[in-house]
């Protein structure tokens, strides 16, 4: 039996490390991602769906066309987005994308794929946030904000999945050398990688580790926690 994976944010950084990884490691997956090119068909076992999470009713077509696929396993929410600035100097629509992609989209991602899981009564949901909301990271209130509402998602959503041995664990790593944060400056991010208590930036090898780990049958007794790569 292949167990499928919906990774989302799959087409580039994080996402698609940990869609090559799983299925390295045997996996199906799904990916989910505003658009693909050539480069994503790497593997007969990869179904690229175009799909923003930021779309509600797109989430739940997808979610729809999935429902006979009884080897649905796991969902893996590494869409996201970052930016840092002093929230009085946020604009209004940096505010919103943050809100829409980090926080409703990982609600709308986790209800709509949940669904089926809780249908088969078995499976893991692998939600993101940051080491930021942790350390309380001047000049990323905003995306603190998004990432902290995960957390609170992912821990109350894990009572309320767990009647259906459903797992729900939340992720928050230090920074990573991603897309993400190509734009922040170096002194930026090796001042939140020393507040770590591992101070070194993660690799996504060492997030997939911990992926690894969760979607294992023997973490089934490990939910609603959140996991801080690196330590805070």
């Amino acid at each position: 039996m292949t167990r499928t994976l919906i990774v989302t944010g799959a087409s580039k950084g994080l996402g698609a490390h940990v869609s090559r990884r799983a299925i390295e490691e045997g996996y199906r997956v799904v990916g989910l991602a505003r658009n693909f090119d050539d480069t994503h068909k790497f593997s007969d076992h990869f179904e690229p769906v175009v799909c923003d999470v930021t779309d509600p009713e797109r989430l739940r077509e997808v979610a729809k066309s999935k429902r006979r696929d009884d080897e649905i396993y796991g969902v893996i929410n590494c869409a996201g987005v970052a930016s840092m600035n002093l929230a009085v100097s946020t604009p209004a629509s940096t505010i919103d994308k943050l809100i829409n992609t980090n926080l409703l989209g990982t609600i709308h991602s986790s209800i709509q794929f949940g669904k089926l899981l809780a249908r088969k009564k078995r499976g893991r949901i692998i939600n993101f946030s940051t080491i930021a909301v942790a350390l309380s990271l001047k000049g990323e209130s905003i995306y603190v904000a998004s990432k902290a509402g995960v957390e609170g998602f992912s821990r109350t959503f894990a009572r309320e999945m767990a009647d259906f041995n459903v797992t729900v664990n939340c992720i928050a790593p230090g920074p990573i050398d991603t897309q993400l944060i190509a734009g922040v400056p170096k002194a930026s991010i090796n001042k939140i990688v020393e507040q770590q208590i591992i101070p070194r930036k993660a690799k996504p090898e060492d997030v997939w580790k911990v992926i690894s780990m969760l979607l294992d049958d023997r973490s089934d007794m490990i939910t609603g926690e959140i996991l801080n790569l690196g330590g805070a």
